[in-house]
C-alpha cells in the first residue's frame, strides 16, 4: 500500500512539474513572441526562434529566423508630415505600386516585382494597406507580405519575407505577424 501511495504521489508530482514547465515555456500567442517598441508606441508578434539584429542606416527593427536566415521581418518608419493620412497617399493598389517603383525595385534595379494583392483593412481607428509581392531576383524568387499605415506623421512599413520555396509553409505565419502590428498609444 505504501508503494502505491508513493507511486501516486510521484505521478502527481511529475504531472505538476510537467504542467508548470509547459505553462512557463509557452507564450500567449502560441508560436509567437511579442515585441514592443522601447517608447511603448507600437507592438507586433514575431515567430518564436527568430532573433533581432541591428542594422545601421536601415530599418528601425529587423528580425530573422535563426535557421533560415533569409526569412526576415522589418519595420521602416518614414516621416510623411503631420497632416497626411494613408488615403491621401492613394489606394492600397496605388501605394503598393509606388512602393515597387520607388523602394523595392526602382529604375535600374536587377529585380522584377509583381504586386499579387493589395487590400485595405481598418483596425483600432487606423487604415492599413496589406500588400503581397513576388520579387524575382536573378538567383531565386522571394515572397513578401507587408502592411503600411500612417500614424502621427509617420509612415510605418512592416514587412515579412522568405524565399519562394518556403512560401507555402510560412504564408499563414506571415499573415498573423503582419496583422498583429498595432499602435498602443
Amino acid at each position: 500500500m505504501a508503494g502505491l501511495l508513493r507511486s501516486s504521489i510521484r505521478l502527481i508530482f511529475v504531472l505538476f512539474i510537467s504542467f508548470f514547465l509547459v505553462a512557463c515555456g509557452t507564450n500567449s500567442a502560441g508560436g509567437f513572441n511579442s515585441f514592443q517598441s522601447p517608447d511603448g508606441r507600437y507592438a507586433f508578434l514575431y515567430p518564436t526562434g527568430w532573433t533581432r539584429v541591428a542594422v545601421n542606416n536601415g530599418p528601425q527593427v529587423v528580425f530573422h529566423d535563426l535557421i533560415n536566415s533569409d526569412e526576415t521581418l522589418s519595420l521602416v518608419v518614414s516621416d510623411v508630415g503631420g497632416e497626411v493620412n494613408l488615403e491621401l497617399l492613394g489606394s492600397a493598389d496605388e501605394v503598393g505600386k509606388r512602393l515597387i517603383s520607388q523602394v523595392i525595385a526602382p529604375e535600374g534595379a536587377v529585380r522584377q516585382v509583381e504586386l499579387v494583392k493589395a487590400a485595405e483593412r481598418e483596425y483600432s481607428s487606423h487604415t492599413f494597406y496589406d500588400l503581397e509581392y513576388i520579387v524575382h531576383l536573378p538567383e531565386r524568387d522571394r515572397h513578401e507580405l507587408s502592411t503600411v499605415v500612417v500614424d502621427r506623421g509617420s509612415l510605418y512599413t512592416f514587412a515579412t519575407s522568405t524565399n519562394q520555396v518556403r512560401w507555402d509553409k510560412m504564408k499563414n505565419i506571415f499573415e498573423r505577424v503582419i496583422q498583429s502590428f498595432e499602435f498602443l498609444v
